[in-house]
């Protein structure tokens, strides 16, 4: 945020930058996993809810406060947690994923992803998450002034182009910061709590085939939060294989199914 700040408007940019990314760190460590839920209208999940029973079992057998649990009124098959701490942490599964799976495959999900809250992963996943929406915006941003910008803009145009081109990769760059070794980690202790792998294994298997038949939309929100996700949202070639913020699916399935008890 200080290089774009000083690259669009010198010291004082900088200097805007600077009190902009010390409020954008604040209100994403509070407020971060607010913003995430609402961006994918997030609704509580009832107390009678299969996954709200299904989150308080496994909660249990994590040894870990019950997290909030919401459902996300979209096809796509998925589910993600955020939050800062286990204390202050929450659950999202969408619609599609409840559909999909059985409650033993729910409950693996269920796992992985408070395996990620007791392993403290989710506060740096939604700050991720929020510093690329944010600069996601910025690039946004750029991109409008470059077509709608005023003549005696043009001193600036070079700062501009720049932005526009070199934000998109430093959103994406923090996102594969976040360690693929994670949702490995995240997968196995997952399992653990529930002393058994299949549930996972199997989930996964469904999820991979689920996603490719309705993906997540692809938009600047959905790209800036895909890695909070148990599995890719979106349908990716080849090439993008290499972009992906998760390890290969197969891999991950494989590590489950040769685990032992």
């Amino acid at each position: 945020m200080l290089f774009i700040g000083h690259l669009a408007g010198g010291m004082t940019g900088l200097a805007i930058a600077f009190v902009f990314a010390i409020a954008m760190n604040t209100i994403s460590y509070f407020f971060g996993d607010k913003m995430v839920l609402a961006m994918y209208k997030a609704k509580p999940a009832p107390k009678d809810h299969k996954v709200t029973r299904i989150t308080r079992e496994v909660s249990r057998a994590a040894g870990i406060p019950m997290p909030k649990v919401f459902i996300i009124p979209i096809k796509t098959p998925n589910a993600f947690a955020c939050g800062r701490s286990p204390s202050h942490s929450s659950i999202a599964f969408t619609e599609g994923i409840i559909g999909l799976l059985d409650d033993k495959e729910l409950k693996g999900v269920a796992a992985h992803e408070l395996a990620h809250v007791k392993n403290r992963d989710i506060l740096i996943s939604t700050i991720a998450a929020t510093i690329a929406g944010v600069i996601g915006f910025v690039a946004s941003t750029a991109r409008y002034t470059l077509m709608f910008g005023r003549d005696d803009d043009n001193q600036n145009i070079i700062g501009v182009i720049v932005i526009a081109i070199v934000a998109p990769i430093i959103a994406t760059l923090i996102q594969l910061a976040i360690s693929r070794s994670r949702e490995f980690l995240a997968d196995e202790r997952g399992a653990a709590f529930l002393k058994d792998s299949v549930g996972l294994a199997s989930a996964l298997e469904k999820l991979e085939s689920g996603i490719k038949r309705a993906p997540l939309a692809q938009s600047a929100a959905a790209g800036s939060t895909a890695h909070l996700f148990i599995a890719s949202p979106f349908r990716a070639s080849s090439l993008m294989a290499l972009f992906m913020t998760h390890p290969p699916m197969e891999e991950r399935i494989a590590r489950l199914r040769h685990m032992k008890f």
